[in-house]
């Protein structure tokens, strides 16, 4: 048993760090404040081939897998989380298309997105069904050789700035509940899209979410990804892969949580000497590391089992909810340790607190991961 990552994965590892240690922070302040996404990082990112670099090659991606993807968005997130999530979830519901999409649909649309000449978005959750996936109602009625969709969704991830959504849909509303639906591309510039930013986020403000309305919107039934009938199982796969990103997210967080409370401990005195000699700041410090250290396994060896086709996604489900508690505990120890500090935007450990607490929520909340390895566990 061999948990040295290979050479080639720590060059991929050092690379995003460095590439986010560059190009972060002169842009980190003002994004979060004016909730500003950042096209230009997102093409830079793409030229060093961190955009969908999960993708194999033959698709424009740098075929790094999912351990590479876990490594570059843990990099990104230590720096600023919401700028680094911008890069990652540009292909975002692209790994519908890549695990069910036709060859054609594949070249058509991973290419560019790896190429950063196309942003790409997952649109499944609705005003009123979030962790209830089947709950959705977005509709999509065939008319010859089109789709007619007609639906609202909510909390979408590059909403605004997307060039085509890979939508959740029902369309065949006689078949039993999880029976109903499809995965159907829309580009964003189809006619009856209406696009709203959403604003006033807590967190990950930099990040671009909207909610959008279909209203007859028209597109070719070759559009369709996978089996009509199949959507429910595809989102379900789709949730299960992309939890171990979200995973690397709050382990990139909680690893900058970490290190800038080092840091403080280190400079600050109290009474006469470094606040890191005093015993209950080494318990926090020492829970925080121990949470990290866990959290890493979690991620790595989850990823790590995805690429070799074994993937485990009841460890999956372990590793996002523990990466949204370690993430939380982590930041709230964080501005703690940096006292009155922590509550300013002089130090970044504000910003990684209101991060924090999103991984907590999206692509299945807390109590979501709970009911799924319940359920397993009450299985066995």
């Amino acid at each position: 048993m061999n948990f040295d990552l290979t050479d080639e994965m720590n060059m991929l590892k050092d690379m995003a760090y460095k590439f986010a240690q560059k190009e972060f922070p002169p842009v980190s302040l003002e994004a979060d404040r004016e909730e500003h996404y950042t096209p230009e990082i997102f093409k830079k990112a793409a030229e060093n081939g961190l955009v969908g670099a999960w993708i194999p090659e033959e698709y424009g991606g740098a075929g790094v897998g999912f351990l590479g993807l876990a490594l570059i968005t843990e990099q990104l997130s230590r720096v600023d989380m919401g700028l680094g999530l911008n890069i990652v979830a540009g292909s975002f519901g692209c790994e519908a298309i890549y695990f069910y999409g036709t060859e054609e649909q594949k070249k058509k649309w991973l290419v560019p997105v790896c190429a950063g000449e196309m942003v790409s978005a997952g649109a499944f959750t609705e005003p009123n069904a979030g962790t209830d996936a089947a709950g959705y109602r977005t509709r999509a009625v065939r008319d010859g050789n089109e789709w007619v969709i007609n639906g609202q969704k909510m909390f979408i991830t590059n909403g605004t700035v997307a060039d085509f959504f890979v939508t959740q849909c029902i369309t065949s509303p006689e078949q039993k509940k999880h029976n109903q639906f499809s995965q159907i591309v829309i580009p964003s510039d189809a006619k009856g899209i209406t696009r709203t930013k959403i604003r006033g986020k807590m967190g990950i403000r930099a990040s671009d979410t909207a909610e959008i309305s279909f209203e007859d919107v028209r597109v070719p039934v070759e559009n369709m990804v996978g089996k009509e009938g199949a959507g429910f199982y595809q989102l379900m796969h789709f949730f299960d892969t992309t939890r171990s990103m979200v995973a690397a997210q709050g382990l990139g967080l909680a690893e900058a949580c970490l290190e800038a409370s080092i840091r403080y401990a280190r400079e600050r005195t109290a009474f006469g000497q470094p606040l890191g000699n005093f015993q209950l700041t080494q318990a926090k410090l020492t829970e925080m590391a121990i949470r990290v250290e866990s959290l890493r396994g979690l991620v790595y060896r989850t990823a790590w089992l995805m690429d070799e086709g074994r993937p485990d996604y009841t460890l999956s489900a372990m590793a996002k909810y523990w990466a949204g508690q370690t993430a939380v505990f982590a930041a709230n120890a964080a501005v703690e340790i940096h006292g009155g500090y922590g509550y300013i935007d002089e130090y970044p450990v504000q910003k990684f607190y209101r991060d924090a607490k999103i991984l907590e929520l999206y692509e299945g909340t807390k109590e979501a991961e709970i009911m799924t390895i319940g359920r397993v566990l009450m299985s066995r």
